[in-house]
Formats: structure tokens, C-alpha cells, sequence
């Protein structure tokens, strides 16, 4: 990630040789302030797209040449320059549980010579546990698209620039892109819909930096914001907040439609946010039904259950039992523990007094707060406070195991409090499976208010697989922090949610009599009064008018809500149900270790257009009949169409990288890398001569001050001058000789 903020910023001072005219109206694009020039200002806060220069000398205006002189050298890496936008529109989806996210842009090479041409990356920064769904780019008579295929398909070509430069950041390039030309792209992405304090939040990255203005204040500039809200059919929005001004298009029951749309000077200076809520004073819910489509992998019909806590603000939440599970190994060492321990001190300054808690600290071995749990009272919480300073300290290894099962016995069967566990780790290890197996053993002796077991994973060398296994078994939550910068918002997020229990151990009766059905997922969680609940699944059979959902309140009487059942009329469930069963298929392959289970997600995978472990995702390269840039809508599609169904069409396929997170990294743990960790590149030779020349000179200079040097040169003879200069030749031969050493000899340690 430095690499690439370096390789803007370098763009940024490069762009500066572009001439725009003696036009005082025309003005270069301005850069960060001086106060701002960290590498993080470089950091793309909106869909961004980059001219990637290698030779600098072919920076320059491609309608108005400014014949400066030649530049010598190469940039290596390559130099980012971030193009001019044109336009930019953005349609919002707001689904029950997900944000659909559409952004359609225009960008132009306005840095290179007309008869020059570079590659062209483009970034877009997903929202929270955001994926990319697609991608389609029309330049100049070419359309590139991205497709899914299975990682075992030999056929497709070799892997190029794409994929994710770091968590939520995808990146992709174009290649051979002309000078001045147009380029029309289309993102599509989708990120989890918060909810905080009954209400939903919806926030897209859509900060834009003013380098990417067009030069020019008579160039036209149309900035267009689509929101679209669906809360279920008969129920009530009220409208909390927006970032921009938005028009009211549409009302209908559950349904709002909203529209921006204006001639700007600049691009959009913030992130698009927009709040509202679904007023109700208890549980409600409703349950939608949809028949599959014809080229839909399942052809079993879908379901898809919201719930709503209600908001209330004397509702009564469980009685708990809490211990908190923490990975101390050497890779959480600084900032991922620092976070850890504050987020702890929080949700600990949040407890009350009849609550019971207690701390595990684990790496090869376990430490422990207290042999037993402790009333988390004021003089309490500040020697937990204290301990956790004083214990949380880096050490070798991961031994989950130990400390879940310390974890396991500590806690009690109670019949007026719900007891519940945080594993909080940023490792794998190798008996992953059999802890799932003690953890299910153990639980199932238990009942149904038996411990809840929460995980968190930290960064991408954890099996975050794994983890959503151990949560399911203990009828908690998964939650995760891909990157350091969201360990601490993160971590809170799921222990207030996991904390704010106000019906526990769930049950649908009438599903059991329908056919061949599958629940998503497998094991129901309990209702938090911090987040809506959503269940889901395929089946065959006729689905009753109304199901009934029966839980426990935290006054541990029963309570059964009614959810209404009704048809899906204008709403698509394939894609939601689709992702969430590909989410727990991925969970039961890995765990069963099926191949033909894997399969079955790559199928599904690559036919819904969701990413998944078992899918890379393809940038297919086509003839566009469109023209250049400002292409339409409908000449885009029937191109496409057309392009596909000719035989003799030519595609050239290029393979990005996986999509996935992966199952975890065991030698990454055993090294104790911490998250986010690259391996090390080796010194490129330019460097090894740099290096040994300047400590050779330094070396024979460091002897000699500057005055002697002086006095010593004015007062010799030409004799002496000879000497001399022959003796630094002398000098620099052995010096040279030491230069090629280190670098025939670098990355042999030695030998």
C-alpha cells in the first residue's frame, strides 16, 4: 500500500509538466494542501482511475503539446497519475441486510501524448465487508468485462494486474490505453447495511480529490446520486439524515426513492451517507417467498426472514456471563493488541454490577484474570483494567484449544442469564477441525442455553472459516477486521451487538414440514436489540400464510412472534439468498473437506456472479461497436450480445487474482507475522551500487575534514596531482570490486 501512495504522489509532481494554455480560466489540478501531503491523502476515498507511466516523457497535454524537453530514466514503479473525471453517476440499492452500489463514470487520458498510450488502473474502495460484482470498461472500440470462472479451468490465460491491493480496495488495469482518449466505466459492488441505535446507515465512499476536476470551468460537470430504500411492504421509513440534497421521487409503503442531480463546479468533497429507521415498538417481521429463475443454479424455491428488535427504550436484555478469549501471540504485538485492549476497556466500562466476566490471555499458554468469574463492579473493572496492561504481552504460539476449553469449563448452566464467549485471534492452527468437533461435543451436552461462542478475526492470515464454523456451533456472531485501521470499530461493533441479547434460542416449527429444506444458516443466533436478524434458505413444498418465530425473552418467558408471509414482488432475493448460501456451503466444504461440495460453490458462484473461495474472476477483453467513450447504454449491451454470439469473435481472457480470503495461513502464524505483513523485496541492484559507492566515499572521506581537503589541493603541484589522482582511481577500483561482491553475492546470506 506505501508502494502505491508513493507511486501517486510521484504522479501528482509529475502531472505538474502538463500544459493547459495560456487560458487564465484554465488551471492546472490543484494537489493536497501542504497539510495534508501525508501518504494517506493519496489514498482513493472514491472510484479512481490512474494513468500508470512508466517513461515520463510521454507526460504531456494531448491537445496542446508543450514541447518541453525530454526526460531521461524511467519511473520505477511506475508513477500513478489520477485522471480527470467528466462525469459521474451513482445508483444505491438498499436492501434488508445489503447495499447494492452502481458507479458509472467517465474518465479521460488528459496526461499523455496523443501519439503515446499507457496501461490505466483503476481503484474502488468497497464499503464495509464490501465485494466486487463486476466491472465493465468501453475504450476505444473495446469493452472489457469481468467474468467468474472456476480456479481449476486451465484454459484462461495468465494472471495480470487485479484483484485486491489490500482489504476493501480492488484494483484493476486496462492495457494500451491512447492519449486523450475516453474511457466509460461502469463499477458494481455490494457492502453490509449497518444498523446502530434503530437506524440504518448507509455510507459509500464518495470523496473525490480535487486533481481529478477537469481543467477548465467550461467544461460541463454532472454529478447524479440515485438511492433507492426497501424496507418491506407495508412497513414504515422515516428519513434521519443525508450527506447531499436529495429530491423525494417516489413513496410507497416500505419503499422510497431519492434523486440528486446538479451542474457542479467540483466533485464531491464527502462520503455519501444517508440514515433512516423502520419505526416499531416490539419484535416484527416479515417473510418474503420468490420462485428461482430459469438459469438459477437451485431450482428449489427461496425464502428470505427479516426480523427487527423494535426500538425501546426501557427493553430489558439478558443477564450475562462473559468471558473474553484473547490471542496475545508476537503477531498482535502493537497497534492489533493496543486496539484490542481498548475496545475491551469499553465494552468492560459497559457491564453492569450483576453481571458476571473474566479474561483469558493466550498464546502457547493461558493466563487468566481470575480462577472464577467476577461481579463486574466498579473496583473490579479497574483491576481488570490493570491486569490487562500488565498481562497482555506479546509470546510465542496460538494454542486456541487450551484456552476455549478453560473458557468452556469456567462457565456455569444458568436459568437466568445467558453465558457467552469472545475468541478474539489473528492466527491459524492445524487442529482447527477438531476444536470445531470439541466445541460441538461440549455444547450439545449443554441445551439450548448453553454458552454462546462470538469470533473475531484479525487480518487475512486467521482461517476465517474456521471461525464462522465455531459461531455457528455456538449460535453466536462472526465478526472481522481485514486491515488495522478497523480492529477497534469493529471489535466494539460485535461485542455491543453480542452483548444486547433480547430473545435467545429461536426456533421456526413450521419449517420442519416442508421438503428438501436448507437453512441459512444452520444454527439460528439470538435477536440483539443492536442489529436485525436475518434467516434464509431454499425448499420445496407450500410455505404456510404465516410462520411463527419462538424465542426467549430476557425474562426468560416464552414469546412467539407472528411473520406475515407474502410473495416478492418488485424485490430480487436470488443474489441475497444466493450470497448467504454461498457463505455456509464454503463454511461446510472447508469443514467436511468435499470436493464435490466445493464444486458445487463454483457452480454457483460463477452462475449468481458472487465471489467465492473457489472462483477467480476473468477481464475479458472484446470488439466494441460502440464508440469511443461516450458510448450509450443500449449500444453497449447490443454490442455485447452481438460480440458473444459470434463464433469467430476475438476475446483475449486475462486471469486476476482469487477473490477470496482464503483459509487461513499456518506458516504466517508459526512466524508470528503480524496482519497485513508483505514479504520482504530484495535490494534491486541500483541500490547494491548506490549503497557501496557512498561507503566507499564515505569511508574516505570520513577521515578528512573539509579544511584540510582545501588547504591540503591549493598548495599542491601537478606532480602531486598525478599522485593523487591516480590513488583515487586506485581507491575506486577496490570500491568497485566491494560493489560487486555485495551484489553478486546478496541474497546467498553470505555464502
Amino acid at each position: 500500500m506505501e508502494d502505491f501512495m508513493r507511486s501517486v504522489e510521484d504522479g501528482v509532481k509529475l502531472s505538474k509538466r502538463i500544459y493547459f494554455g495560456k487560458d487564465r480560466s484554465i488551471a492546472p489540478p490543484k494537489p493536497p494542501p501542504p497539510m495534508s501531503k501525508s501518504p494517506s491523502s493519496y489514498v482513493p476515498t472514491a472510484p479512481m482511475v490512474y494513468a500508470v507511466i512508466h517513461d515520463p516523457a510521454i507526460v504531456d497535454n494531448p491537445d496542446i503539446p508543450s514541447y518541453q524537453p525530454h526526460v531521461y530514466g524511467r519511473c520505477d514503479p511506475p508513477a500513478l497519475i489520477p485522471l480527470q473525471m467528466n462525469g459521474v453517476e451513482l445508483e444505491i440499492e438498499c436492501g434488508f441486510e445489503d447495499v447494492e452500489v452502481r458507479v458509472r463514470g467517465s474518465w479521460r487520458v488528459h496526461c499523455v501524448m496523443a501519439s503515446k498510450g499507457c496501461d490505466c488502473r483503476l481503484a474502488v474502495p468497497l464499503g464495509e465487508q464490501g465485494s466486487i460484482l463486476g466491472v465493465e470498461v468501453e475504450v476505444a472500440r473495446k469493452l472489457y468485462s469481468t467474468r467468474l470462472v472456476s480456479v481449476k479451468e486451465e484454459e484462461v490465460g495468465t494472471a495480470s494486474e487485479g484483484g485486491y491491493l489490500k482489504p476493501g480496495l480492488f484494483m484493476l488495469t486496462i492495457p494500451n490505453v491512447d492519449g486523450g482518449t475516453n474511457l466509460s466505466i461502469k463499477f458494481h459492488w455490494s457492502h453490509k447495511l449497518s444498523y446502530y441505535d434503530g437506524e440504518f446507515i448507509v455510507s459509500v465512499p464518495f470523496t473525490f480529490p480535487e486533481f481529478v476536476v477537469p481543467a477548465g470551468k467550461k467544461i460541463p460537470k454532472r454529478e447524479k446520486i440515485l438511492l433507492s430504500i426497501n424496507a418491506g411492504e407495508g412497513s414504515e421509513v422515516v428519513c434521519k439524515t443525508t450527506s447531499h440534497p436529495l429530491k423525494e421521487r417516489r413513496r410507497q409503503a416500505g419503499k422510497l426513492s431519492f434523486l440528486y442531480e446538479a451542474e457542479v463546479l467540483k466533485w464531491s468533497s464527502m462520503d455519501f451517507s444517508f440514515s433512516y429507521s423502520v419505526p416499531a415498538s416490539h419484535i416484527s417481521g416479515h417473510v418474503l417467498l420468490q420462485s428461482p429463475s430459469f438459469d438459477d443454479f437451485d431450482q428449489r424455491e427461496m425464502f428470505y426472514m427479516h426480523i427487527l428488535p423494535g426500538h425501546q427504550q426501557d427493553k430489558k436484555v439478558f443477564a450475562r456471563q462473559i468471558i473474553y478469549v484473547v490471542d496475545t501471540s508476537a503477531s498482535m504485538s502493537g497497534k492489533p493488541l493496543e486496539d484490542v485492549k481498548n475496545a475491551l476497556s469499553t465494552a468492560l466500562a459497559e457491564l453492569n454490577p450483576e453481571d458476571l466476566f473474566n479474561i483469558i490471555a493466550f498464546d502457547d499458554n493461558i493466563s487468566t484474570l481470575s480462577l472464577a468469574l467476577k461481579h463486574a463492579n466498579k473496583d473490579v473493572i479497574e483491576d481488570a483494567t490493570q491486569w490487562i496492561s500488565g498481562n497482555f504481552v506479546p509470546g510465542d504460539g496460538t494454542n486456541i484449544l487450551l484456552a476455549l476449553n478453560q473458557a468452556l469449563e469456567m462457565l456455569s448452566d444458568s436459568s437466568d442469564s445467558i453465558s457467552m464467549i469472545f475468541l478474539i485471534t489473528d492466527g491459524a492452527v492445524k487442529d482447527e477441525r477438531h476444536i470445531c468437533h470439541i466445541a460441538e461435543k461440549h455444547l450439545s451436552d449443554r441445551g439450548s442455553m448453553g454458552p454462546r461462542i462470538h469470533t473475531f478475526g484479525i487480518g487475512q492470515f486467521c482461517n476465517h472459516y474456521f471461525l464462522r464454523k465455531l459461531s455457528i456451533i455456538g449460535q453466536g456472531l462472526y465478526g472481522a477486521a481485514y486491515d488495522s485501521d478497523s480492529i477497534e470499530p469493529q471489535l466494539s461493533k460485535l461485542i455491543n451487538r453480542a452483548s444486547s441479547t433480547v430473545l435467545a434460542c429461536l426456533t421456526i416449527d413450521s419449517l420442519d414440514h416442508l421438503d428438501d429444506i436448507e437453512v441459512f444458516p444452520t444454527h439460528i443466533p439470538d435477536l440483539s436489540s443492536e442489529g436485525a436478524l436475518v434467516i434464509c434458505g431454499r425448499y420445496r413444498g407450500n410455505m404456510p400464510e404465516v410462520l411463527e418465530l419462538r424465542g426467549i425473552a430476557a425474562d426468560m418467558k416464552s414469546l412467539t412472534v407472528e411473520l406475515k408471509v407474502q410473495k416478492s414482488k418488485d424485490t430480487s432475493l436470488q443474489r441475497m439468498v444466493t450470497m448467504q448460501q454461498i457463505g455456509t456451503l464454503t463454511v461446510q466444504a472447508w469443514f467436511s473437506e468435499e470436493k464435490q461440495l466445493e464444486e458445487k460453490v463454483a457452480r454457483m458462484s460463477v452462475v449468481a456472479g458472487v465471489v467465492s473461495e473457489y472462483t477467480a474472476m476473468l477481464l475479458v477483453e472484446s470488439e466494441s461497436m460502440g464508440h469511443d467513450g461516450g458510448t450509450r447504454e443500449k449500444e453497449k449491451k447490443s454490442s455485447s450480445n452481438r460480440d458473444s454470439q459470434k463464433g469467430g469473435a476475438k476475446t483475449q481472457t486475462k486471469l486476476l487474482l482469487n477473490l477470496g480470503i482464503g483459509f487461513g495461513d499456518l506458516k504466517a502464524t508459526a512466524e508470528n507475522l503480524p496482519p497485513g505483513t508483505e514479504e520482504a523485496k530484495p535490494p534491486e541492484a541500483a541500490e547494491i551500487i548506490m549503497k557501496a559507492a557512498s561507503n566507499c566515499c564515505g569511508t574516505l572521506f570520513g577521515y578528512c575534514c573539509c579544511m584540510c581537503c582545501i588547504e591540503l589541493c591549493s598548495k599542491i603541484n601537478n606532480q602531486c596531482a598525478i599522485v593523487l589522482t591516480q590513488a583515487c582511481t586506485a581507491f575506486a577500483c577496490f570500491g568497485c570490486l566491494e560493489c560487486c561482491v555485495d551484489l553478486c553475492c546478496s541474497g546467498n546470506d553470505g555464502n
